[in-house]
């Protein structure tokens, strides 16, 4: 049987006892991951290992050793309880092993847990977990992570004061990285929060999210539309010592100034503006943006954007002029059209 995301938020809640099979796969290897951890907590219990109930095996040893899979469902446990078998990184090329592993099972052998990578529709493993009437099949797909997926990983990380700015803050965060940086953004916040009961604040998750060459970019972009000319050069060589390329600067340059226009265009002016952008900005980003705008006004915002595309335009069309140095001068340029 094939699970909808929907119902599978659910089923890895409490996954049902008397499937003989699970597959759980994407291409998000850490998302599976805790999809499948979630699932075999809640099979075996926090002494399954332990209390030898769980066995692991890979994909590559099963393929070297076909009867494994068989003799480990059948394995009995010297502890009572129920018992799974986990098997990763499995490929279609086991599809035969799985089905007759399957055809085998009974009542009280030891449950199939498996994880493999992206399948497409056409793959063996999917079609045989699909079908099969006592299975389970699983996507786990890249698509930013639901309300429920988002309060679940909240309490997972002990955050039960969460103010409705910081909650606010996170949905939006959830839709702007990777899903395995989110979880690990949560679980760093429920860190930084341990023993303050002290509510959640937009500062708390501004301060944990992922530092990277992105925050460093939006630094610069701050710089340079509030006209901090000296700052830029510093910045800049930092940023291309991380490996960021000068059209990727301007393309950030050109999302920043779009932004600035869209709220600088609001007849209700930036304050009420700042409410359409997509993604959503919070807390010191959102106020950021909304002086910005103001500053700038949106006929000189514009002026900024067309400079920009004009830059860009030049750093695609092959030309021989030095790319760091062009862009340098058009943000230095800017920068000085921020303060007049």
């Amino acid at each position: 049987m094939k699970l909808s995301p929907r119902d599978a938020v659910a089923f890895f809640r409490k996954p049902d006892p008397a499937r003989a099979g699970i597959l759980i796969y994407g291409s998000d290897g850490m998302r599976v991951a805790t999809r499948r951890k979630e699932v075999v907590d809640a099979l075996v219990g926090p002494k399954g290992d332990e209390e030898m109930r769980l066995t692991r095996m890979s994909g590559a040893e099963l393929r070297k050793d076909n009867a494994a899979l068989f003799d480990s469902i059948k394995a009995i446990s010297f502890f009572p309880g129920h018992r799974v078998t986990f098997v990763e990184d499995a490929t279609d090329g086991l599809a035969d092993t799985f089905k007759t592993a399957l055809e085998e099972w009974r009542d009280g052998d030891a449950q199939i847990v498996v994880t493999a990578g992206q399948l497409t529709a056409k793959s063996a493993l999917r079609k045989l977990f699909e079908g099969h009437r006592s299975t389970v099949s699983i996507g786990i797909y890249d698509d930013p992570p639901g309300r429920e997926e988002i309060d679940q990983l909240i309490a997972a990380a002990g955050l039960t004061n969460v103010s409705r700015d910081a909650m606010d803050a996170i949905v939006g965060l959830s839709r702007q990285i990777d899903p395995g940086d989110f979880r690990q953004t949560l679980e760093k916040l429920g860190l930084y929060k341990y023993q303050d009961n002290s509510p959640v604040t937009v500062e708390d998750v501004d301060a944990c999210r992922p530092r990277s060459a992105e925050a460093g970019l939006d630094d610069l972009l701050n710089i340079v539309a509030d006209g901090k000319v000296g700052e830029i050069a510093p910045i800049l060589r930092r940023l291309y010592a991380q490996g960021v390329q000068p059209v990727g600067l301007c393309i950030g340059a050109i999302q920043h100034f779009r932004r600035l226009h869209t709220a600088a265009s609001d007849p209700g002016g930036p304050a009420a503006g700042v409410g359409r952008l997509r993604p959503p900005a919070f807390g010191p980003r959102r106020d950021a943006i909304v002086r910005q705008a103001g500053s700038w006004g949106r006929d000189k915002l514009e002026r900024a954007l067309s400079d920009l595309v004009a830059t860009d335009m030049t750093l695609r069309s092959g030309s021989k002029v030095p790319l760091t140095a062009l862009v340098e001068r058009t943000l230095v340029r800017l920068a000085m059209m921020a303060r007049r």
